[in-house]
């Protein structure tokens, strides 16, 4: 088995713009283990997914022990480099940033995404400037996805929304991000200008309607997630088998499952300590 740190490398390099690491993002054991049995040669959590399966809203609501505690199942049930999602970092300061990633390496993770939101953007440099000398003294090259929310937020006027996130980007990039995550860009001319305008591995978010991979890579990209789209689909699933069953009394929701028995087989060696 691969030591941590190598998995960080490896992670790393997994990062090449017009070939792009593609990630379906995950919210527990179950579904890592689904992805991880693709092929995937790396397993994503979503935010909001955890934060919706513990029972909180997304957006910093979610207790940072109970993310920690999904993080640290989740990585140590894959032998395949994981990456999480930390929100806006679990905590109110750059210091308890720091904390949040130690405790991130602990569990096992070698990269995270953590987002600006409504935060200035010299006050989030501060929190990933503190992510990565949290992670500079574990010795783990943690991969830190810097995740702008100009276009998702609607910060500012339309037309200054990219050159605001390539300066967002540089900045961050400065402070010790790895690559940046630009989440709702997805039309091709603005990836193309984040692509050439940003000095780093650029993260689009994928979902219905939007530009295949392959498109993507012909743009620059270099990382494509789905985000919290697979949960919000397996939810809406849960409300039409439920709105079936309570209307019409049928179960053609559910015609299609991954057997009892390979879901089983999938984490039979879960349940003990690892």
């Amino acid at each position: 088995m691969a030591s941590q740190r190598d998995k960080a490398v490896r992670f790393r390099e997994l990062h090449v713009p017009g070939s792009p690491l593609v990630l379906a993002n995950v919210w527990d054991v179950a579904g890592a283990r689904v992805v991880a049995a693709t092929g995937a040669p790396a397993v994503a959590t979503t935010s909001a997914g955890v934060a919706w399966a513990l029972g909180a809203p997304d957006g910093d609501r979610l207790d940072r022990a109970d993310a920690l505690a999904l993080i640290r199942r989740v990585a140590r049930a894959l032998d395949v480099p994981v990456t999480v999602d930390v929100e806006g970092g679990f905590g109110a300061t750059p210091g308890e940033v720091a904390h949040t990633v130690e405790a991130v390496i602990e569990a096992g993770a070698v990269g995270i995404n953590i987002e600006d939101g409504d935060r200035h953007p010299a006050d989030f440099a501060e929190r990933l400037a503190a992510a990565r000398h949290a992670a500079d003294r574990a010795a783990v090259p943690l991969y830190i996805n810097a995740r702008t929310d100009v276009y998702f937020k609607g910060i500012g006027e339309p037309e200054g929304r990219l050159d605001e996130t390539l300066a967002r980007a540089a900045r961050y990039l400065e402070a010790g991000a790895s690559g940046i995550f630009v989440p709702f860009a997805t039309t091709p001319d603005d990836v193309a200008s984040l692509t050439r305008g940003i000095a780093a591995p650029v993260n689009v978010l994928a979902a219905a309607g939007a530009p295949s991979v392959a498109e993507l890579a012909a743009l620059g990209v270099a990382r494509v997630s789905l985000g919290s789209n697979i949960a919000a689909a397996v939810y809406a699933l849960v409300r039409r088998a439920a709105e079936e069953l309570a209307t019409t009394g049928t179960y053609a929701s559910l015609a299609e499952t991954i057997p009892y028995q390979e879901l089983n087989r999938l984490l039979t060696d879960t349940a003990q300590p690892r």
